[in-house]
């Protein structure tokens, strides 16, 4: 282990020396651009500052203070599992990311094809971060304000502030790479998308009730219109809760037996990983029981088999939510034809 510390000191410590020397034989730079900023408020302002030259870098304002960042970084390394999506929702396609299952969501597969898997952990992974030779690394702060030295002595690193919604850190990832009008676009077509998602669901089973269930491998968990998921299904896609469902609770973790005071007209089951043994002999053991078999979604035909790795970011990121839309949809329409 000591070992592989002195060769990522060596290595840190070789860049930097690469940086001054670059700093001391380079061209004079003027400023271009004015400040931006999101409407959430504190991600990152580009600042004038007189001595930038076009097609060079800029220098931005973060929770960190100022700092120099290529006007157009070509190697970006993302440091949260819903950042890849972020990224890529404004047509950045990051060197390394971190990442939360074994491959990524089918919708990434392909882009991300040439994407480095860093995992995650409590610290970042530096040696794959040299690995990866980034000219950009973004971070939420919240987890690696800790850790920022280190990683700005890699590359120039922007922190990011925790947000309560997904929209808002889309913004700020914007607004450190002029993006701003990529970002409003994708907001404006989920919305279209969810809209559209919304009417073909009400035209196929109009107020029929509908449970969100989630099989973990040590719980069984129903997700309420409260919670970001359930919120996603029952306000956003206007599918009709059980009206029993506690007004208060965002979900309830329950046990079989309980199931049936909350009998929905349609069940959507997601298995929380699907490759997962333990889930799999769950939910098979689930529906060999006498209490599943008398369920009224389950008499007609009316469950709907969702899940994984591509629920993963679901209310989380914009690409999570459009595959959900075109997949609970796929699921109705093949149902109640």
């Amino acid at each position: 282990m000591k070992s592989k510390l002195w060769v990522i000191s060596g290595v840190i410590l070789m860049l930097l020396l690469l940086s001054a020397c670059g700093q001391g034989a380079g061209t004079e730079t003027s400023g271009s651009g004015e400040g931006t900023k999101t409407s959430s408020g504190a991600a990152a302002n580009t600042k004038n500052t007189g001595q930038q030259q076009e097609g060079e870098d800029r220098i931005i304002q973060t929770e960190m203070g100022e700092i120099t960042i290529p006007k157009s970084p070509q190697r970006v390394v993302g440091l949260s599992v819903v950042y890849p999506e972020l990224l890529y929702a404004l047509g950045i396609v990051p060197v390394a990311v971190q990442n939360y299952h074994d491959d990524f969501p089918k919708y990434l597969q392909e882009p991300f094809k040439n994407t480095m898997k860093m995992g995650i952990g409590k610290t970042p992974n530096f040696e794959a971060i040299l690995e990866a030779n980034p000219d950009l690394i973004i971070a939420p702060a919240w987890w690696s304000k800790k850790d920022y030295d280190q990683l700005s002595q890699i590359a120039p690193t922007v922190l990011l502030p925790e947000r309560e919604e997904w929209p808002e850190e889309l913004e700020d990832i914007a607004a450190v790479f002029g993006k701003e009008t990529e970002a409003k676009q994708v907001l404006e077509d989920l919305k279209q998308h969810e809209k559209e998602g919304a009417d073909k669901l009400h035209s196929l089973i109009g107020d029929e009730t509908v449970l969100y269930v989630r099989v973990m491998e040590k719980e069984i968990v129903l997700n309420g219109p409260n919670l970001s998921r359930g919120a996603f299904v029952h306000k956003r896609l206007g599918l009709k809760p059980v009206s029993n469902f506690p007004k208060d609770e965002t979900g309830l973790s329950i046990s079989m037996e309980v199931l049936p005071e909350y009998d929905a007209d349609h069940l959507i089951i997601q298995l929380d990983d699907e490759e997962n043994s333990e889930i799999q002999k769950k939910y098979k053991d689930m529906m060999s029981t006498s209490i599943w078999k008398n369920l009224k979604a389950v008499k007609k035909n009316h469950v709907y088999l969702v899940g994984g790795k591509e629920w993963f970011n679901l209310g989380m990121a914009p690409l999570a939510d459009n595959y959900v839309i075109d997949d609970i949809v796929a699921a109705f329409e093949e149902k109640n034809k």
